[in-house]
């Protein structure tokens, strides 16, 4: 039997959802059904099951993506399978191709190396407390490192400690009697042996990452990963990174002249190097070098959270290692896969065009304010008509709101919104606050669609 779809709307969504559909034209059958409410996303289950009297004989039911209420329910009353579409509608032709395809997430083939660079200077409850943070974030290992110069008395107890814990820990640095007593302490890796320090693996269990003896010298690299061979131990190989200007491209070079010459080696690039030391967001940054190591099978990562501008440089990787993978493993690019990674922009930014907005517009007989936003600004609208800006301060005037205090706060606040989402080319939900990938932690509530979304503060009685 030939799949017959029926999609419920409200009166102003009905024309453009009808226009929508004939230029998707799907493999299937479809009836559009107007439920006799003006706007889609007032719509409930409740409702539809009082509302709903024919199916049209439809085998599948599709509701507006902001229609509250239980689905389940609803479909087993129904006998029908329902399910909500994209909040937007302009979203539909990507629901039923791209957007239909969930990749799992779950997956990964690089380990992230977390450093704590100031634990000489800090408790071993910080550390474990930094750990944690860390862990949260996506860490694996735990790297704890010594600084020059710089006692560290605490650095056995604060290893032990992380161990009993349950994490996973390495020892970072270029003092040997450091990485001795870190080893004989219970580190898991140590940061880092080159050919003339091999000795050390000898004496200790933890897995070593191998250096050049001096920069650029892959000759003692060679080396070093020859005896190590040779002695049937695991080791992990970092040519060393450089920061841009002085030497990058290089480095980059000489990552993959290793990769060629040891195809099956365990490699670590050091993020840090320019995560650290480029003032730029990021989150592209850590992108782009999860995406080389994903061609090179590079499979472990050193990460840093020193500089301000990058404090979430770890979770960012970790979603950044999560989507290279799942595009390698699909063979594809990495996009459309988690829009985690889009911080400033939207891949589809501005669903409606002005003239859209417009139509919209002079369908509106209630005084409530609508803001959109399109390419060509900000726009807000009611039963008095339609007003557009690229200032916010513009509209002000035409809102008439000088005498009602907590409504002029909320359409300041939601015009602020509109205004950033425009300026950078993001996506603008009234009501609903920006998203900014992994960027931030959310500072709301994921939204439960089984559930009705509280009042705002501007509209709870005091």
């Amino acid at each position: 039997m030939s799949e017959h779809v029926l999609f419920l709307t409200g009166k102003l969504a009905e024309k453009q959802l009808r226009n929508i559909l004939e230029k998707i034209q799907p493999e299937f059958t479809y009836t559009v059904h107007q439920l006799g409410v003006k706007v889609a996303a007032l719509m409930t289950t409740d409702m539809i099951a009082r509302r709903l009297t024919d199916t049209f004989a439809a085998t599948r039911i599709i509701l507006p993506g902001r229609c509250r209420g239980d689905i389940a329910a609803l479909s087993q009353q129904l006998n029908i399978p329902v399910e909500r579409g994209p909040e937007e509608l302009k979203d539909l032709p990507m629901y039923f191709g791209k957007a239909a395809h969930k990749y799992d997430l779950s997956q990964y083939s690089v380990k992230i190396f977390a450093e704590i660079v100031d634990a000489p200077n800090i408790s071993v409850e910080a550390i474990v407390e930094k750990a944690l943070y860390y862990r949260r974030n996506g860490a694996d290992v735990i790297d704890i490192g010594c600084l020059p110069s710089t006692d560290f008395p605490h650095l056995e107890d604060a290893i032990r400690t992380l161990k009993q814990e349950g994490f996973t820990v390495s020892i970072d640095s270029l003092d040997d009697a450091d990485l001795l007593k870190g080893g004989k302490a219970g580190a898991d890796y140590m940061l880092s042996l080159h050919e003339d320090s091999l000795w050390i693996a000898d004496e200790i269990a933890a897995t070593p990452i191998l250096i050049p003896k001096k920069h650029e010298d892959l000759a003692s690299l060679n080396r070093a990963i020859a005896i190590m061979q040779a002695k049937n131990r695991a080791f992990i190989v970092d040519p060393i990174l450089d920061p841009i200007h002085f030497g990058f491209t290089q480095s980059i070079v000489r990552y993959h002249q290793v990769r060629q010459q040891h195809p099956d080696i365990n490699m670590m690039l050091g993020v840090g190097n320019i995560t650290e030391l480029t003032h730029a967001d990021t989150v592209g940054i850590n992108t782009l070098l999860m995406g080389i190591c994903s061609e090179l099978n590079i499979n472990n990562i050193l990460a840093t959270e020193v500089s301000k501008h990058a404090c979430r440089a770890i979770k960012e990787a970790d979603v950044a290692r999560r989507i290279m993978h799942a595009a390698k493993e699909q063979n594809t690019l990495p996009k459309h896969i988690d829009a985690g990674l889009m911080a400033l922009h939207e891949a589809a930014p501005f669903p409606y065009a002005f003239n859209e907005i417009k139509e919209l517009a002079v369908q509106i007989t209630d005084p409530s304010f609508r803001i959109q936003i399109s390419q060509e600004g900000v726009h807000i609208f009611n039963r008095d008509g339609l007003h557009s800006a690229t200032d916010p301060f513009d509209l002000y005037p035409h809102l008439n709101v000088k005498d009602d205090g907590g409504h002029a706060f909320y359409l300041g606040v939601e015009l602020a919104r509109a205004e950033i989402a425009w300026q950078l080319g993001k996506r603008f939900n009234q009501d609903q606050p920006l998203h900014w990938g992994c960027a931030t932690d959310s500072t709301e509530q994921t939204v439960d669609l089984h559930a009705f979304k509280p009042a705002g503060s501007t509209l709870k009685k005091p």
